[in-house]
């Protein structure tokens, strides 16, 4: 009785004994799959990593090619034609209005042998007068070196520093609505130190010389640092009435206020002789240069020379922190 009564349990222990090494053997398998994964997606996630920083490399490479070869400008028409350059909006450093801009697809358009004439196409209410001055000095240049004419076209405004680059044209057309003029120079700012009296507050501004916190707008100005700001626009003042007159000559028909800063109508800009009278490009093109065809020599900045720029002074400004971290700082 006890011989069979054992038999069962001994077969019982042999299969508990034989499905150990099973279980044991599908446990190693399942921690071997999982590490494999684990390894996997490791290697999955660097080469993702790769091919996006490669994606970035290739991206900026494309930027950069593309801002080393814009072709805004026409760079070999042979056929006769009216040459354009638009002087639209702020005139500025860095804007498309800047002088940089505007003196290139200048040159572009008098060394073009099939340029029959340039036209300033002009809608701008003024700005800088260096760079105006940059490019009425550029314009004049390019009109003694290639014998070509210059026009003038003003769409809705040209004044202030436009109207200091328009000057330098052989005729200006205007619309009769277009203002014109505003021969004048300023320079604005804002005061705060009687509001910050009522409010208690006090500005401590430290100077290493007695001007160096010129025009501040927490500081109280001197008498002394009016006159001195005054002079030096009357200056500018001068220099920009000397252009006009230069650049019209006897066709002017001065006013006291001419030069005050005042803007006129295109139609009252023909009759005093600030302009030549009315017209429009194509008119210009039509029946002035006599050709009709108009080809647009204006340089803009294009979306890749933008994100090529930011990226360069994000590489720029990164380079600098760099360098200042090793650099002692007085605190």
């Amino acid at each position: 009785m006890n011989e069979n009564s054992n038999q069962p349990i001994h077969n019982e222990t042999a299969v508990c004994a034989a499905a150990a090494p099973q279980d044991a053997g599908w446990e190693r398998a399942t921690l071997e799959k999982l590490a494999f994964a684990a390894l996997n997606e490791q290697k999955a996630a660097r080469r993702w990593k790769t091919f996006v920083r490669l994606s970035w490399l290739m991206f900026l490479i494309a930027l950069v090619w593309l801002a080393l070869h814009r072709g805004s400008s026409p760079s070999s028409i042979s056929t006769p034609h009216t040459a354009v350059v638009e002087i639209k909006g702020e005139i500025a450093d860095g804007a498309d209005a800047s002088a940089e801009f505007v003196n290139a697809a200048l040159q572009a358009a008098f060394e073009d042998e099939g340029s029959k004439a340039v036209v300033l196409l002009i809608n701008s209410p003024g700005g800088s007068p260096v760079q105006a001055g940059m490019m009425n000095d550029e314009i004049l240049r390019l009109k003694a070196k290639y014998k070509k004419p210059v026009y003038a076209v003003v769409e809705e405004t040209c004044a202030s520093a436009a109207y200091y680059v328009a000057v330098a044209a052989d005729k200006i057309y205007v619309d009769k609505a277009s203002i014109v003029g505003s021969i004048g120079v300023l320079m604005d700012g804002f005061g705060f130190t009687g509001l910050m009296d009522k409010l208690g507050v006090e500005r401590r501004l430290l100077t290493a010389g007695e001007n160096k916190g010129f025009l501040d707008p927490f500081s109280a100005q001197s008498e002394r640092q009016r006159a001195y700001a005054q002079t030096m626009l009357n200056q500018i003042h001068q220099q920009f009435i000397t252009v006009v007159k230069n650049g019209r000559g006897d066709r002017l028909k001065e006013i006291p206020e001419m030069f005050s800063g005042l803007f006129w109508s295109g139609q009252q800009a023909v009759d005093l002789g600030l302009a030549d009278q009315f017209g429009s490009l194509e008119y210009v093109a039509r029946e002035v240069v006599k050709t009709e065809d108009i080809i647009d020599y204006t340089r803009r900045e294009n979306v890749a020379e933008r994100l090529a720029k930011r990226f360069g002074a994000a590489m720029g400004e990164g380079a600098m922190k760099a360098t200042l971290r090793s650099v002692p700082v007085i605190r």
